[in-house]
């Protein structure tokens, strides 16, 4: 297969795509991701491009925020090798989740293993538990800008943006901006046409520069 290079790292053109869940998740933080590279296709090709894993520290039902509920289909000790992991954020990532050492060395694991490591909204706040954001460039949702400056001063936290590419760690701000991002990965990977195709079948209205 084609390879691609992301932050130094060539990959094959398919990729196994993993979202870490937890209780009390934004919904749209990790379903929008979700419907983006489940949805996209290559031309002239039948096998879609990306595999999508849903993953919870145990395996078990999530309950996201507002009560719905998610059945993961692996935990973090039986999830298949992956090429890209995205932490969405929420109430449940700030307050919850960080609070959880298993996670945290899973992500912190990861890191090592995947070649892109994305995070919605306050899922920055888990990348950054995992010390993966030191010295680097970060955004989160606009609420809690000023607690991860404050909490994680070592990272140089961006206001005003979608997201902030740094090579092999991407972040998101809130909630809709990882749709924002997904595209944006989605053009990083396969191309501009492919990431427009994708937002017009979706109906998203987002301007993808060539």
């Amino acid at each position: 297969m084609q390879k691609i290079n992301i932050g130094g790292i060539d990959v094959a053109q398919k990729w196994n795509v993993g979202i870490l869940l937890f209780n009390e998740v934004e919904v749209l933080d990790f379903a929008g991701p979700f419907e983006v590279f489940s949805i996209t296709t290559l031309p002239e090709q039948l096998e879609k491009p990306f595999h999508i894993h849903v993953i919870s520290t145990n395996g078990q039902i999530v309950q996201a925020r507002n009560g719905l509920l998610v059945t993961p289909q692996y935990s973090i000790n039986d999830a298949p090798k992956l090429d890209i992991l995205i932490i969405p954020g929420g109430y449940g990532a700030e307050e919850i989740e960080i609070h959880n050492e298993k996670a945290i060395d899973w992500i912190r694991e990861q890191a090592n293993k995947v070649s892109l490591l994305a995070s919605v909204c306050t899922g920055a706040f888990l990348i950054a538990k995992a010390g993966l954001l030191d010295g680097k460039k970060a955004t989160t949702h606009w609420m809690d800008i000023e607690r991860l400056e404050r909490e994680y001063p070592q990272i140089n936290v961006q206001r005003g943006v979608k997201y902030v590419d740094e090579g092999s760690i991407i972040t998101a701000a809130g909630i809709s901006a990882g749709l924002n991002m997904s595209f944006y990965i989605i053009k990083k990977l396969l191309g501009t046409d492919v990431a427009k195709v994708t937002a017009k079948r979706m109906e998203y209205d987002i301007i993808i520069p060539d």
